[in-house]
């Protein structure tokens, strides 16, 4: 069997999601193009264990978070949604989101085309947030009998207001790239060619300052611990959520490529 492939031919994890240091600078590339970086459990296992690993690595002083392809990440892999909403259970999911959440590390993140659920959920947890002029950010939750994860109940209406933060979690409206800034949820829009550089020269300008200092005020502006509660309030009702009738429903239209009926559900 060759390097980087499974038995069953598919690509080994550590192909889809690339783990680089270099300079300082912990890169993770979803790399999973053909499927428009969908992220399955094994992906985010990766995710996460290179983000915790980050914590007590002094040579790392900053993170980027980029994809390849035509997509920054079409959020969860709804084929693995659907095993498990017959009752598997979300597993590495809720190790990197948690991850997310007590990360200490200046964290990049450079984003393009769509930023799908986790796509867009997880930039409110980033420092600094590049947008190519093509993103498109949704957080399609209630659509598929769903509620929004990652803390984002509480963090994006606090970010950009309970009315936009509504029409995003609850509508499931997309938002594109000068929307996204003028509301706060990104520092600069760029062009696609440009977007990856950008990025890097922001995670470099982070290497060279005080570690300690870059730590310190990043724990001063966040409250770690009522983003983990609220964290731990969206898991569970995701959880029950995820094995109802409604959403057996969702999953069951999308593989059958018709609108789902909720009609009769109350």
């Amino acid at each position: 069997m060759r390097d980087g492939a499974h038995r069953n031919g598919e690509p080994d994890v550590t192909d889809l999601v690339k783990v680089h240091k270099s300079d300082g600078v912990l890169t993770l590339v979803m790399n999973r193009p053909e499927k428009k970086n969908a992220l399955t459990d094994a992906m985010y296992g990766v995710l996460a264990d290179a983000l915790l690993a980050a914590q007590t690595d002094a040579s790392t002083r900053a993170i980027l978070i980029r994809g390849e392809g035509e997509a920054f990440t079409a959020g969860n892999d709804l084929g693995e949604f659907a095993a498990m909403a017959a009752g598997s259970g979300l597993r590495n999911v809720t190790r990197f989101i948690e991850a997310l959440a007590t990360n200490v590390k200046p964290l990049v993140a450079a984003a393009h085309g769509h930023a799908v659920g986790v796509g867009t959920t997880m930039l409110l947890h980033c420092d600094y947030v590049l947008l190519a002029d093509d993103i498109r950010l949704s957080t399609p939750f209630v659509s598929l009998a769903l509620v929004p994860e990652a803390a984002s109940s509480l963090l994006l209406p606090a970010r950009i207001g309970h009315a936009r933060a509504f029409a995003m979690l609850a509508l499931g409206e997309t938002v594109g790239a000068e929307d996204a800034l003028a509301w706060g949820l990104a520092n600069r829009i760029t062009s696609r060619e440009g977007l990856t550089g950008a990025a890097e020269a922001i995670a470099a300008r982070l290497v060279t300052l005080p570690a300690g200092a870059v730590a310190a005020t990043r724990r001063l502006m966040r409250d770690s611990e009522t983003v983990l509660a609220r964290m731990n309030a969206e898991t569970e009702e995701f959880s029950r959520r995820l094995t109802s009738p409604e959403a057996r429903e969702a999953f069951t239209a999308f593989a059958e490529r018709r609108a789902p009926d909720f009609s009769r559900f109350s």
